[in-house]
């Protein structure tokens, strides 16, 4: 899984008028959210967040939080949210969700169809019928993509199914093994 740096502060500002101002600044406000305790209020410089949430958009990434004036340290988080301005595209606001490494949890993770199936080569027609897949692990665990050749298809046959796909050792996936993920028609 993609691992990702964030610098951020504790912020001691709050309220409406506060935030405008923070943002007039170039400082996005966002929250922290570990289960049990109580949120932390953080502040980025919203340029380089930006830059950081357009680098691990759409992709199963830890962040590496590190927070000035926090006596924890580095923290392990997910991005759980993030609010734009639906006119102009500006950050409003992030969430953030502390996860533990060791624990395992669920995860959407995308399959890359790699090659050139024989059937397509043949007239065929490919037929994508899964692009994700649920899979179970620690969050290093998970890989960014998993990638499978399909170069073997040929027209009419079984194509291939979730249980054909490599996963990673420790790693446990949660859809059935039968489903259909791609075929040549």
């Amino acid at each position: 899984m993609l691992q990702v740096r964030m610098d951020s502060k504790v912020r001691t500002v709050f309220g409406k008028g506060p935030m405008r101002q923070l943002r007039l600044d170039e400082i996005t406000p966002a929250n922290l959210y570990s289960g049990g305790k109580p949120p932390v209020s953080l502040q980025f410089e919203t340029p380089k967040l930006y830059k950081d949430l357009l680098h691990i958009h759409g992709r199963n990434a830890v962040v590496n939080l590190q927070v000035e004036g926090d006596s924890a340290g580095e923290r392990h988080v997910l991005v759980q949210e993030v609010q734009k301005d639906p006119i102009t595209g500006q950050l409003l606001h992030v969430d953030f969700l502390e996860i533990d490494l060791q624990k395992t949890a669920k995860f959407t993770v995308p399959i890359e169809y790699v090659g050139t199936a024989k059937g397509v080569d043949l007239g065929g027609e490919l037929q994508v019928y899964k692009n994700t897949v649920q899979l179970r692990g620690c969050p290093l665990d998970i890989p960014d993509v998993i990638s499978v050749d399909i170069t073997p298809l040929e027209q009419g046959g079984a194509g291939l199914t979730y249980g054909d796909l490599p996963l990673p050792a420790n790693v446990e996936m949660l859809e059935k093994a039968t489903v259909t993920c791609v075929a040549v028609q």
